[in-house]
């Protein structure tokens, strides 16, 4: 006892920085009760790499030599074998039932729970983790004392008991391997190659001399030129950080200051590799003022930004990152921080060497050694393997775990790093319990809290006991309800439940790709909502678990509001004239919104408040507006990166029917809603054309305005000014362009049609007492005599089409208007305004057929200047034809957009808030990879002038 007495006192006195004074006397006077105290130390089964344990033999002897009886449970993969726990005095036995308390490392199977007994291990519950949730049940429904090593602190809250150093070491090990492979597969031979995994090595002073060893190429000038400087940023300053910055500094190395990293990065020397460990307050601002408050911090994260993908890492060549992320902290890189950060464009000082290949990016690795998915790192929503420790993650979210080779950053993180160095992580972790082990071995878990007299370090770390939660987590039922919550709008399909749920408002032309896209995620519940019942239904029966819903929008918006607020996003396909409405309920009720429209003056209005509310409306994704808008910018960028300007850009876009199904007076067909088609031929229309704003008013006027277009020389093809385009000037960044024109594309023919049906007086979408539903029934004959101002339809048919013909001042237009059955005796559904009785009858005659398709053309002319002085003219080009048996080209071009949106929201690609456009980088670049994995291509020509 004197022994274990004088041992103790030492151990005391190594660990009185982080052990109170209070539990040292307090220890001691446990002393005298140890003698017949049972313990053990199960097996480690959930990984087959898992070859640590809670206690080394070193530790064992001390405890036996006390009096205590240690059992160990057989074990051939642990890494101190099992006759090193024998000669400590263990007990080799495999019913552990008769300890009272059981010490393991990670979590322990459901199955194997003892009743009534203490049991220490990372439970990897404090967090509500869902996938252990079942486990806290099983503990709380077995009586069991659960001392979790996480929450064993000290009065400052600092951890005492961790592996935190050895995952350090053993992740820094890791991805200088894994930077190895890496630069070789992008043509880099370097010193890092004669680095292994770290469980390759004996122990970690094996693997630091590889590291020495590399490190003296490395000063020697082994790097080549051609990678530039390499510099390796640290998160935080625990245990972690430290013991990643121990084997870090084998290297030839050089620390500067988070501010010197951009220069570091730039001009730095290749003989040695720059470090930079970056603390709260280097990344930490408060939202309103940028001022770091650590103390409030603590408090309120929530109030706070982290500006370390924008100041940090944009410079860092590898990043390990060590520090423990809360929920409602700041993450240290979003999904979107990635898109940017990942992309070749956003780091011109990488070196260009002849002969040598260029590094896609700056950054080429990072290291989670916090392996918290979704957490600080939010791109990394899952963990990698010691058998698979490395993957690949580009900015199009793509993960390769194959490869070395391809874009993109090479990630390890591994949530069990600690075992691959597990002699020494056990001694580590051993040594820092052991202080505690007095403590904790009083606990009977059949007795009350209250009959124990446990430090306030242990006292803490008791996530349960007698059945319950203690006080200090009983928040983790709280925040499983939160989780179920938040997981309210999930709806069920086949019996298995999911996670995100979209609501489709509209089922008409374009919906059924939205459905189908979305459909392809079992995680995501659909709900299909039309005023039409037998649409809502049709695309249910189509695709199996789809709710339909009845709705109309304006007569009952308590049931709009009821099934927006169980959506995580909406899309809506309505006319965009009630995308206000829509768009209020979604910032009601906290739920993000995508349309495929024009973001109108009503919605534009509603930014400041759906910014307040955290919600997303991501407008104009579709085709037009839409993908005409991805492929200039795309474009535009590759221009700019080649040092050229915009000097002029002209597009043109149609949704028309295929050449084959065109034989009719419009030369079109109508793949949406035909009010829309004919009520944008009134519109009034702005553009620049060599510098000078050309208007065209309201009313008609627009038709006046038709173009001859032969850019595809095999269609017939014209086009007029559509809405604004004076807008893209600024909206597009191509301040220099004279000419910027947007423009709707048809077949040569439908303005002549258009513009007799407008003389006629048929496309005003003012009421009509002729048309009013409850009026007498009349004849389309009988309208059109009505709107030549004849006083009766008895007129013969040659005077009729005389007067027409002076109406529309040409015989053409009246075969046209005869042509479309404008001048029969079939009655008119009369629906108040001409426009919408017009709009009825077209949308019946002049419907696609069951074997007939459509056709999407869209076209940019853009005007380049190059640095040379040359100029170019540049067309991009997308023909889309539809598939009579599937989806119209229509329905593909803006479906999909619009599904794609929806998916990138919902997986957290998109965060910015309140009004959005397609405009940026992180989002049309991969909406454009994602359509074209569709089959929706574009092809470029060029013609230098």
């Amino acid at each position: 006892m004197r022994i274990l007495q004088q041992n103790f006192l030492s151990r005391s006195r190594q660990f009185s920085s982080i052990l109170p004074t209070c539990a040292i006397s307090s220890n001691f006077r446990l002393l005298s009760s140890l003698k017949g105290k049972i313990i053990a130390i199960r097996r480690e089964d959930q990984s087959v790499w898992e070859r640590r344990a809670s206690l080394a033999p070193t530790n064992v002897r001390r405890l036996v030599r006390s009096g205590v009886k240690v059992i160990i449970q057989p074990s051939n993969r642990r890494a101190y074998p099992v006759q090193s726990y024998l000669s400590a005095g263990a007990v080799l036995q495999e019913d552990i039932s008769s300890a009272s308390v059981i010490f393991g490392v990670k979590q322990v199977p459901v199955d194997q729970l003892i009743p009534n007994k203490t049991y220490c291990f990372f439970s990897h519950t404090i967090k509500a983790q869902e996938g252990n949730m079942p486990l806290l049940d099983a503990i709380l429904e077995k009586n069991i004392r659960l001392i979790d090593y996480e929450k064993l602190t000290d009065d400052n809250g600092q951890r005492i008991v961790a592996f935190g150093k050895y995952a350090g070491v053993a992740g820094m090990v890791n991805i200088l391997h894994g930077l190895g492979l890496r630069l070789l597969a992008l043509g880099h031979h370097t010193p890092f190659m004669h680095i292994g995994p770290a469980h390759n090595y004996r122990d970690s002073s094996m693997a630091r001399q590889s590291i020495r060893d590399a490190g003296y190429e490395v000063a020697l000038g082994a790097l080549p030129k051609s990678i530039g400087p390499l510099t390796v940023v640290f998160t935080g300053s625990g245990n972690v950080s430290q013991g990643a910055q121990e084997v870090f500094q084998e290297l030839p190395h050089e620390y500067v200051a988070p501010e010197a990293l951009r220069k570091v990065a730039e001009h730095g020397d290749t003989n040695k590799i720059y470090a930079c460990q970056v603390r709260r307050r280097h990344h930490l601002e408060r939202k309103e003022d940028g001022v770091f408050d650590p103390e409030e911090y603590d408090q309120h994260p929530e109030r706070y930004i982290s500006t370390f993908s924008k100041k940090i890492a944009p410079y860092a060549s590898i990043i390990i990152n060590g520090i423990y992320w809360a929920v409602d902290s700041p993450k240290l890189m979003t999904i979107p921080d990635a898109k940017y950060l990942l992309r070749p464009a956003n780091t011109p000082w990488l070196p260009i060497s002849v002969g040598a290949p260029a590094l896609p990016h700056r950054m080429l690795a990072i290291c989670d050694i916090s392996a918290d998915p979704g957490g600080s790192i939010e791109f990394m929503n899952e963990c990698t393997t010691i058998d698979t420790p490395f993957c690949l993650y580009d900015a199009d979210r793509n993960k390769d775990t194959k490869s070395f080779k391809g874009p993109g950053v090479l990630v390890c993180s591994i949530d069990n790093m600690p075992t691959q160095l597990p002699r020494e992580a056990t001694d580590f972790f051993g040594d820092l319990l052991f202080p505690h082990l007095l403590d904790i071995m009083q606990s009977d878990a059949k007795k009350s809290l209250e009959e124990h007299n446990f430090s306030s370090a242990v006292s803490g770390a008791i996530i349960a006991s007698n059945g319950k939660l203690t006080s200090n987590f009983e928040y983790i039922q709280e925040l499983r309800q939160l989780n179920l919550k938040s997981r309210h709008k999930a709806c069920i399909d086949n019996g298995s439940e999911q996670s995100k749920k979209v609501v489709v408002l509209g089922a008409g032309y374009v919906s059924a790709p939205v459905v189908e896209y979305l459909h392809r995620d079992k995680n995501v519940g659909i709900v299909v909502c039309s005023q039409l019942k037998d649409e809502a239904d049709a695309l249910a029966n189509k695709y199996p678990g789809v709710e339909p819903i009845f709705l109309n929008v304006l007569e009952r918006p308590d049931t709009l509001v009821d099934v927006v607020s169980s959506a995580d996003v909406v899309v809506s396909l309505l006319p965009y004239s009630l995308h206000h409405v829509i768009a209020k309920t979604c910032i009601e009720t906290k739920t993000h919104l995508v349309t495929a429209s024009y973001m109108n003056d009503d919605v534009k209005a509603l930014h400041n408040q759906a910014e307040s509310a955290g919600v997303t409306i991501l407008n104009e994704v579709g085709l037009d507006p839409g993908i005409d808008h991805l492929l200039a910018l795309e474009c535009f960028e590759g221009v700019r990166q080649g040092g050229g300007k915009i000097e002029s850009f002209v597009s043109w876009c149609g949704g028309l029917p295929a050449p084959e199904c065109s034989d009719n007076p419009l030369r079109y067909k109508f793949s949406w809603s035909p009010r829309g088609v004919l009520l944008n031929t009134l519109s009034s229309a702005k553009y620049f054309h060599e510098g000078q704003i050309v208007e065209i008013t309201g009313g008609g006027d627009l038709m006046s305005a038709v173009q001859d277009l032969d850019f595809l020389p095999g269609f017939a093809l014209e086009g007029f000014p559509n809405r604004d385009s004076t807008n893209y000037r600024d909206l597009y960044g191509i301040q220099n362009a004279e000419t910027i024109l947007r423009g709707t594309l048809r077949f040569k023919g439908f303005t002549e049609t258009i513009q007799a049906l407008q003389f006629l007086g048929l496309i005003d979408p003012n009421p009509n007492p002729i048309l009013h539903p409850n009026g007498p029934e009349i004849t389309w004959r009988s309208l059109i005599c009505n709107f030549l101002g004849l006083p009766n339809e008895n007129i013969f048919y040659e005077n009729l089409k005389r007067k027409l013909i002076e109406r529309v001042n040409s015989e053409e237009r009246v075969k046209a208007i005869e042509d479309l059955g404008l001048l029969e005796e079939d009655l008119v559904l009369k629906l108040n305004t001409p426009l919408d009785t017009l709009s009825h009858y077209l949308s019946n005659k002049l419907k696609f057929e069951h074997n007939e398709r459509d056709l999407v053309i869209l076209r940019h002319d853009i005007g380049i200047r190059w640095p040379d002085g040359k100029r170019e003219l540049r067309g991009v080009n997308m023909v889309i034809y539809g598939d009579p048996k599937g989806h119209s080209a229509m329905a593909r071009t803006v479906g999909f957009p619009a599904a794609i949106a929806v998916k990138m929201i919902l997986d957290g690609e998109i965060q910015q808030r309140g009004n959005v456009l397609p405009f940026t980088p992180d989002i049309y670049r991969p909406l454009l990879s994602r359509l074209r994995a569709e089959g929706l291509e574009s092809f470029e020509t060029s013609k230098w002038l």
